[in-house]
């Protein structure tokens, strides 16, 4: 199982530099939770690209189980991080955790630096992207 992060979603989307292999998206393994799909979108409106981008960020959404956030999910925030983390990914850690605690193994996948350090300082297997 792959826990996909919003900066992975969006590196496809917006076909940067460094994107997931193109066979990626047809696993059968990846989630995420809604996080990101709210995520995703805002930063399409944001950088005024979500007509012509929009078809492009659902087809890749819906290769993912999306998780929603429930309390206790939300409430694992409260408690400290082995290092320090900006809120919207303790939410998506705090999902991946959630995850583990019902007997999964996710992997998290991820671009952004700060996501990567505080995943693997959880124990969480980092995935090739």
């Amino acid at each position: 199982m792959i826990y996909v992060d919003s900066s992975v979603v969006l590196a496809d989307v917006l076909t940067e530099d460094r994107r997931p292999p193109a066979n990626f998206w047809e696993r059968d393994d990846l989630v995420s939770s809604r996080l990101c799909e709210y995520e995703a979108w805002v930063r399409l409106h944001a950088y005024g690209c979500a007509a012509t981008h929009g078809p492009a960020l659902a087809n890749v959404l819906a290769h993912l189980d999306l998780l929603s956030l429930d309390e206790a999910t939300c409430a694992r925030c409260r408690a400290p991080f082995p290092v320090p983390v900006r809120t919207l990914d303790a939410l998506h850690l705090s999902a991946a955790e959630f995850l583990r605690s019902r007997g999964f193994l996710p992997e998290v996948a991820t671009y952004d630096a700060r996501m990567r350090d505080a995943a693997a300082a959880m124990g969480f297997g980092l995935a090739a992207v």
